[in-house]
């Protein structure tokens, strides 16, 4: 590999980062919007947690995504993924799911 190859290769890292978190988030907030649709066409009430869980999910995404891709792009040696970041999202993910199981099984 030459120096060019590395040099160009550089700056796809951090870019090919970005897209993952943000194809999560948009993951994420289409199944927000799914389950907020349920619950409209069911009278809202308990049955809109689960959807305002899952938007919270994504915006976590979102922007813990674009803060990890300009530590990536700005930083010589970027620190590892915050373990806080990480431990909110499984939080939310795991409450998305429990809620879910809980309000549509009832």
């Amino acid at each position: 590999m030459t120096g060019q190859e590395g040099a160009m290769s550089d700056g796809l890292q951090p870019e090919r980062t970005g897209l993952a978190w943000q194809r999560s988030a948009l993951a994420a907030g289409a199944c927000a919007l799914l389950l907020l649709h349920a619950a409209s066409r069911h009278g809202w009430g308990l049955l809109s947690l689960p959807g305002a869980l899952c938007a919270a999910t994504a915006a976590v995404l979102a922007v813990g995504g674009g803060r990890r891709e300009q530590h990536l792009r700005h930083e010589s040696e970027p620190a590892p993924v915050s373990h806080l970041l990480v431990l909110a999202v499984a939080a939310l993910v795991l409450a998305t799911a429990a809620t879910s199981l809980v309000t549509f099984l009832l």
